[in-house]
């Protein structure tokens, strides 16, 4: 079998799959090579049950609960065990949805019991107890109230690249449960079509929700029964959040002060955008977390996808670590963390010391410690904790970068006055 292709200045005709793969492979060398891991790591979703959305006739008991507002922009299924597909909606459509976990002597911390067979057995399986339609703002300002803890906080999580929505619906009910937050839970779900292939599809359908997702945190502070709001963003989803939080600002002339945090985890977002992101979120920023590793190797992929730009999460953010301090932006490296994901880029949701600290976020606490190894930060010893060498991102010198460097970085970071100097105009 022969396909035809184009390339720029040239057409490649009659060229085998077999062929095309070795030149495209001998091109990008170990960015392919994690292409195809990924593909073979993800494609055991393809061979899980469907229809797991399907509340259970009997409510569990036994079990842990954890009970989610949940927005999205996908086009709804007929299917009442899936509720959406991922195609693009046209609409903001809300739905509160219990999710039932089974016992801890069960399971382990950082893992979804994903069900093996419809109904699941929420012993051993996670599994849906009820689904609502949400059908007006009156509504979803009752769901706040009823959900609220004494503090008003709420977490919004906004989930990342190859997601179905039952995907983020168990991701988020492990993390809020796992990490012992109170906090109330709001998912943001963003049409992902949940395939390793169709990066660039999710990449647009993000784009596509940003205003959704500025309209979900905008109506989220205007609730008063809500004081304290944490975004939770992981990998496309952090490019999301921040051009959501951008928008706000730009629609409301800055970030509402409710907006208290924002926690990048494996942001996959190009390091040149993040830097307009954050400028053009204006002075009064939410303070920001960045969970970034040197060995994601999904993150590796992204980058040679986007031209060979490194992703925030993917870099080596140590050496500006006092200067984004000053910023109010926290960095933690957590390269040398054991994962369950041989990728590296699901460690904020499938280590147990990363969801606990993300716990301690979640409850308002900080996360700086100084020079505190991050053992000390989450309150264990080195001998439990394998390596004991991630670490808060605050300990490298200042002196690393020039001073110049040091006056640029800065300036470009924390205004945008728009005046001329030598010629330019700072961008």
């Amino acid at each position: 079998m022969t396909i035809s292709l184009s390339f720029p200045g040239r057409i490649a005709q009659g060229l085998t799959k077999f062929a095309f793969a070795k030149a495209i492979a001998a091109r990008s060398g170990r960015a392919v090579a994690v292409l195809v891991a990924l593909s073979l790591v993800t494609s055991g979703c393809a061979n899980r049950v469907q229809d797991v959305l399907k509340p259970l006739a009997v409510t569990p008991t036994g079990t842990s609960h954890v009970t989610m507002l949940v927005a999205t922009t996908r086009k709804p299924s007929d299917d009442p065990g899936k509720l959406f597909t991922g195609d693009r909606g046209t609409a903001i459509s809300l739905n509160s949805v219990d999710v039932s976990i089974p016992p801890d002597r069960n399971r382990k911390i950082g893992e979804v019991q994903w069900p093996s067979r419809m109904p699941p057995n929420p012993q051993k399986e996670f599994a849906v107890t009820q689904v609502a339609k949400v059908q007006s703002e009156g509504q979803a300002f009752d769901w706040y109230r009823k959900n609220r803890n004494s503090k008003h906080q709420v977490v919004i999580f906004v989930h990342g690249f190859n997601n179905t929505y039952a995907d983020a619906v168990f991701r988020f009910a492990q993390i809020v449960h796992d990490s012992g937050t109170d906090a109330a839970p709001i998912l943001f779900t963003w049409p992902s079509r949940g395939r390793v292939f169709d990066y660039l599809y999710d990449k647009e359908s993000a784009n596509y929700s940003r205003r959704a997702l500025e309209d979900l945190i905008l109506q989220a502070v205007k609730s008063p029964d809500v004081s304290d709001v944490t975004i939770l963003a992981h990998s496309m989803g952090g490019w999301l959040a921040a051009e959501a939080l951008r928008g706000v600002a730009m629609r409301e002339k800055s970030i509402p002060a409710k907006v208290k945090n924002v926690v990048l985890a494996s942001p996959d977002i190009d390091i040149d955008v993040f830097r307009r992101q954050f400028t053009e979120m204006g002075p009064k920023r939410p303070h920001f977390v960045i969970l970034t590793s040197t060995r994601d190797k999904a993150l590796e992929v992204s980058s040679w996808l986007s031209g060979g730009v490194s992703r925030v999460g993917g870099s080596d953010l140590r050496p500006y670590a006092p200067l984004l301090d000053q910023l109010g932006v926290s960095v933690i490296d957590t390269s040398a963390i054991a994962t369950n994901d041989p990728l590296g880029h699901n460690a904020f949701a499938d280590s147990p010391e990363i969801v606990r600290l993300l716990g301690r976020r979640l409850a308002g606490q900080s996360l700086e410690g100084g020079k505190a190894s991050f053992a000390d930060e989450i309150g264990m010893t080195a001998a439990n904790f394998a390596g004991s060498a991630a670490r808060v991102a605050v300990a490298a010198p200042v002196a690393v970068i020039s001073p110049e460097a040091r006056e640029i970085l800065k300036r470009e970071l924390s205004s945008d006055d728009g005046k001329i100097v030598d010629g330019q105009i700072s961008y």
